[in-house]
């Protein structure tokens, strides 16, 4: 009986057995990385809730300074946020309205000079084209003389013989 195994040994082999096969399945594929994001772009125009948050984090710290916690601070700026009447809050979005005007001009200029470096970037990928159709070709006429060079080699073999 030393060598007989238990009812209870008998299901914890098939729950790991069960367990392993989970582990066997293939990983999933790998997804399209994204873009690399330009660091030239314009950063977005903040809302007049984060031009708010600026007044407001800076009034917390002097108040709390012993207070490190991101939480706190932001859960007492969107109570004080929604305790202001709207005309407590205008100078906020007249402030927030500016820095979008300035933003849109800025990704406007962005755009322009991304269009005249677009419009230059097709023209070269035409010629990579090319050059691929040329890589292509130089390819296949290698593999014409390596299937040709290997002919002749038999040949040369047959001739040593």
């Amino acid at each position: 009986m030393k060598g007989a195994k238990s009812k209870g040994a008998a299901k914890a082999e098939t729950k790991l057995a069960v367990k392993s096969k989970g582990a066997e399945k293939p990983a999933p594929k790998g997804r399209k990385s994204k873009p690399a994001k330009d660091p030239n772009k314009p950063k977005r125009a903040p809302s007049a809730f984060f031009v708010f948050m600026d007044e407001f984090r800076k009034e917390f710290k002097e108040k709390n300074p012993k207070n490190k916690s991101v939480a706190a601070v932001g859960k007492a700026a969107g109570e004080r946020w929604k305790s202001l009447s709207e005309s407590d809050k205008a100078p906020y979005v007249a402030k927030a309205n500016k820095l979008k005007g300035e933003y849109n001009k800025a990704i406007a200029a962005y755009n322009k000079g991304e269009s005249a470096a677009a419009t230059t970037k097709k023209a070269a990928p035409a010629a990579k084209d090319e050059d691929e159709d040329e890589e292509e070709s130089d390819k296949s006429k290698s593999e014409i003389n390596d299937e040709d060079d290997d002919e002749g080699s038999d040949e040369d073999e047959d001739d040593d013989e």
